[in-house]
């Protein structure tokens, strides 16, 4: 029987910290005697307990401790992280660390080190001398960088429950259709005036239900007042935003009346050739070609964008970025500094850019399919507070509590 002690402090009571610890022990062939544990007596004051675990050989113990590790436990005494040098450009060392989207430090060289831009499904990359340490994902690595293997020296700090119970964090434990939304968009709308007022970012990441249940208005009127700094999107938002702003439609229908317009499966294509031969849709907007919409908004109101292609994207538009690595590199780069992401009418860009994001980012989902929500949760965003509901009314009740007095 093989054992160690280890050490979890913090609010490990009420944001279940202690609880998930032992599951993680006990799920992994081990056993536990909690050596001692000291709670603290109000909801602000601190908890700290030791425990002993035990497994059978020294293979099951370190898979314990790995997995225990995520959940912010330490190993008093254990020392400074490992070291390896990436073999070539694009490949870990074997036995890499692998990130979670927690806040981390690492102990390098007698001294804690805080871990820059935290993002899950990364390797930790360290720099000795110049004393930092990043996240890297694969097309970051370079031959010769040194990286984190095993997972010693190595201390996760999970995001405690607030202080203050509120709407927005109790309605992130579920998913269900039945839910208060009106006080549900209420929260979120002031958890963007904060963001803005911390000098924070706030990302939409949009899909083509957008244009096509006539939210447009909503979103160019978000833009104008200040409420979107950066757009993660894929070619078919822009194209049928272009679309409706151009020929009235998007998919061929008419967002005035719901009726499918003559030859209205073509317009989408001539849309796209329209800005294609303006050169662009800066280019378009520009000219004059292009005078509504939310693609003319963000180029209008200096909106960051990232439009990431897809193989069944026609064109595509000329801003698409066709190359997965590079439009992942332009995503990584926009997503610093964020602090309220709203995921909308996308499953792809938005399990791609929860991947991206800390768990200190507030993340909201809204989808009319339930399940895109849950799989962006079970990804590992689980900070998302998801909204089972039509994004065009989503929109309209956002703004509506935007633009109430303060």
């Amino acid at each position: 029987m093989r054992s160690e002690t280890i050490e979890v402090q913090g609010h490990i009571i009420d944001s279940l910290i202690l609880p998930r610890v032992l599951d993680e022990i006990l799920s992994h062939e081990g056993t536990f005697e909690i050596l001692d544990v000291d709670i603290g007596q109000r909801r602000q004051d601190p908890s700290r307990a030791r425990i002993r675990v035990m497994a059978p050989d020294d293979e099951h113990l370190e898979s314990i401790l790995t997995a225990v590790r995520t959940h912010g436990a330490e190993v008093p005494g254990e020392g400074d992280v490992q070291l390896a040098p990436a073999p070539c450009d694009g490949v870990f060392p074997e036995g890499f660390y692998v990130t979670t989207n927690y806040p981390a430090r690492i102990r390098c060289q007698g001294r804690w080190i805080e871990v820059e831009h935290p993002r899950m499904d990364c390797g930790l990359r360290v720099d000795p001398e110049a004393g930092r340490a990043e996240t890297a994902k694969f097309g970051q690595v370079r031959a010769g960088d040194c990286f984190v293997i095993g997972g010693r020296g190595v201390h996760v700090m999970p995001p405690a429950r607030g202080r203050e119970r509120n709407v927005f964090e109790f309605m992130s434990s579920d998913v269900s259709s039945e839910k208060p939304k009106r006080a549900i968009i209420r929260e979120i709308a002031g958890q963007m005036r904060q963001a803005r007022a911390e000098g924070k970012k706030i990302l939409l990441v949009g899909g083509p239900a957008i244009v096509h249940t006539g939210a447009v208005p909503a979103v160019v009127a978000l833009i104008e007042a200040g409420y979107v700094d950066r757009l993660f999107a894929g070619n078919a938002l822009a194209v049928h935003d272009i679309e409706y702003a151009l020929l009235g439609t998007s998919l061929g229908v008419s967002l005035e009346n719901a009726l499918a317009s003559e030859e209205g499966h073509e317009h989408h294509i001539r849309a796209i050739n329209a800005i294609r031969r303006a050169g662009g849709i800066r280019q378009a907007v520009e000219s004059g070609l292009l005078r509504s919409g939310i693609m003319h908004a963000c180029i209008r109101h200096g909106v960051e964008m990232v439009l990431a292609g897809s193989i069944r994207d026609d064109g595509p538009l000329p801003e698409v970025i066709t190359d997965t690595l590079a439009a992942q590199k332009r995503m990584l780069a926009l997503t610093d500094n964020t602090g309220v992401a709203l995921m909308v009418a996308t499953a792809l860009h938005s399990i791609a850019t929860g991947n991206l994001l800390p768990v200190t980012t507030r993340i909201v989902c809204v989808d009319i399919n339930q399940a895109v929500i849950t799989k962006l949760a079970d990804r590992g965003s689980f900070q998302t507070v998801g909204l089972v509901t039509d994004v065009g009314l989503f929109f309209e009740e956002l703004l509506t509590h935007l633009r109430e007095p303060q």
